[in-house]
């Protein structure tokens, strides 16, 4: 059985973290499972904009400890650390915006996954932080690349250098949340944020999300790509090289 719930409906999918008996601490089968969803996600023209969140108590414990304490040098950087960073970069790079719903703590992997988020809700409760430096390890999953990016070198130095945690509101002023709300209100504050997206063109959203992360350094080659290839197949120029290859000709694109 997997450890996440999807569910898309109304242009709405929502990813549920679903292992609260271990604070939805991610191992690597997940990692293997969130990839494949994310792919899902982005292939399916039903699902405009997602929700992430986490079952019971917690949003995301972070790397399970025992699925990695006893990994070789080799296996931790092989398969923890870069099929771990494989999943969290096809998050981060889904053409839908993604909203998370920090229903619990956010610490460590919690936060690299959070980090991917296009906008961050955090109930009341929560607390925040990258504790690895304490268990003699990095912040791996681009804990510090991609949240430097994204919430300022400054702010991840005072978690992974210094061992600072901060409550909701506290994120929320230096940037680390865009939005606070009560205790349990989480997920449909991201409803109701999820819906607006109803009354905004899904293809200028997608451009511009892809054009926000080209800024951030986030995947710049694969966008320029991307929107190169979406303009030239948009193109009349497509259907008469089409045409003569199928004929088995010659194009003439001067006709």
């Amino acid at each position: 059985m997997g450890h996440f719930i999807l569910e898309i409906e109304q242009g709405i999918a929502r990813l549920t973290i679903n292992r609260p008996e271990r604070l939805n601490a991610l191992t690597q089968v997940m990692m293997d499972e969130l990839a494949s969803l994310c792919l899902q996600i982005e292939r399916c023209d039903d699902a405009h904009v997602v929700i992430l969140t986490g079952a019971g108590r917690a949003f995301c414990a972070g790397g399970d400890i025992e699925a990695w304490a006893d990994l070789s040098p080799d296996e931790f950087s092989r398969c923890w650390l870069r099929d771990g960073h494989r999943a969290l970069d096809i998050l981060a790079r889904l053409r839908q915006p993604v909203i998370a719903v920090l229903n619990g703590h956010a610490l460590g992997g919690g936060l690299e996954l959070a980090a991917c988020a296009d906008y961050r809700i955090a109930e009341s409760h929560i607390r925040i932080g990258q504790p690895e430096p304490a268990l003699g390890i990095i912040p791996g999953w681009s804990g510090t690349q991609r949240a430097a990016r994204r919430f300022g070198a400054q702010l991840v130095r005072r978690m992974a250098l210094f061992g600072e945690e901060f409550s909701a509101e506290a994120a929320e002023r230096v940037g680390l949340v865009d939005q606070v709300v009560a205790s349990g209100a989480g997920l449909a504050t991201a409803t109701d944020i999820a819906n607006r997206f109803r009354h905004r063109g899904p293809v200028a959203t997608e451009l511009v999300k892809m054009l926000i992360n080209a800024a951030e350094g986030e995947e710049r080659e694969r966008i320029f790509d991307a929107m190169a290839g979406r303009i030239s197949a948009a193109d009349p120029e497509l259907q008469t090289g089409l045409a003569a290859f199928r004929a088995r000709e010659k194009p003439d694109y001067w006709q």
